[in-house]
């Protein structure tokens, strides 16, 4: 049995919605990532089994390993198809915003979405949303908003309806906002779920081969490289990677090669912070992940000098100036929170 986050009268509210409502529209935030599109495709398969339309418009475009997901040749990207998603916006009669706590997270998406008149419920499990919806779910301590929609669905007494699609996106949301069930991912009930996707026929491990194991060989001579660059901060627990834009056309670089590289790092024993600075090929900025094992705080450190912010082990932010300016902030940062460092590798 799941425990019951989700206050009542927010299902209840959302229930009158979802009856009286024939066109949906579902938005999540810029660069979409596994979460963002697990949550929103399993939502979509499973308000399509509810004799719904449904459309699933994502700011920009989203990384090739996420292609094989059931539905996602159907997802608008908004800034090809701008005019026509401004008009499914503006007509729908709800707006299910997922997986971002503030309305810049959409990017050029939010006027839109803020001028609709439609009934807007914001799903999500990052910290401090804003209020630009009537009905918030917003729950930090869950693993991922792929499993509050999976909730959402249960506590609506909607379990059977659940297709193997809709399972798919679901658990694939869950497993990558998780990196793989190694952070986020110790509430025993995280594996109760799993259990009730698996009773829909998914094969977990396909899945995995088919996020984690299908990049190309450009990819894997990328890895290589950054990790060549890589700098470790004796004393403090602490790993650097970068990747600018020189270096990204060098590597034949497509969308989501670099996913997961903030992650190598703390393979190594004693590193319980890592950090990766990417230079962004559309927008100039300095995309930052940022990861850590324990206690440490990275959202902290994200909020204080990148101006994000995420989960206790897993954020992230952005910096507006050159790389080298980027790397300068990141050692302020790693200074000032060096005692908590400095005891993490102790």
């Amino acid at each position: 049995m799941l425990s019951k986050i989700i206050n009542q009268s927010k299902i209840d509210h959302f229930s009158k919605w979802f009856q009286r409502a024939d066109s949906i529209v579902i938005v999540s935030h810029v660069s979409p990532d596994g979460d963002a599109m697990g949550s929103s495709l399993g939502l979509a398969h499973f308000l399509e089994s509810q004799d719904k339309t449904v459309t699933v418009i994502m700011p920009n475009a989203f990384p090739d390993f996420l292609r094989w997901m059931p539905g996602s040749k159907d997802v608008l990207i908004y800034d090809k198809y701008k005019e026509y998603a401004d008009e499914l916006i503006a007509n729908a009669d709800v707006i299910c915003c997922l997986d971002f706590n503030a309305i810049k997270r959409i990017d050029t998406m939010a006027d839109a979405v803020l001028a609709s008149s439609a009934r807007k419920i914001l799903i999500d499990h990052h910290l401090n949303p804003e209020d630009f919806c009537r009905i918030i779910i917003s729950h930090p301590e869950i693993s991922s908003t792929s499993e509050l929609v999976f909730r959402l669905i249960c506590r609506m007494g909607y379990f059977s309806d659940i297709s193997y699609e809709c399972a798919q996106c679901i658990y694939t949301g869950m497993m990558t906002d998780t990196g793989g069930f190694t952070f986020n991912s110790n509430n025993r009930e995280v594996y109760f779920i799993i259990s009730e996707l698996l009773s829909k026929g998914i094969d977990k491990d396909d899945i995995y081969r088919k996020v984690f194991n299908t990049y190309s060989e450009s990819r894997l001579r990328l890895m290589g490289y950054v990790l060549t660059t890589m700098k470790v901060y004796d004393g403090c627990s602490t790993a650097l990677l970068s990747l600018t834009k020189d270096e990204q056309s060098k590597f034949d670089y497509i969308k989501g090669d670099s996913e997961g590289f903030v992650n190598i790092p703390l393979s190594i024993k004693d590193v319980c912070f890592s950090c990766f600075l990417r230079e962004d090929t559309e927008k100039q900025m300095i995309k930052v992940s940022l990861r850590s094992v324990g206690t440490f705080p990275c959202n902290q450190l994200a909020a204080e000098f990148f101006g994000g912010g995420g989960h206790l082990n897993a954020s992230g932010g952005e910096f507006y100036g050159t790389m080298e300016e980027a790397k300068e902030v990141f050692e302020q940062a790693i200074e000032k929170y060096k005692p908590l460092l400095q005891k993490k590798g102790q």
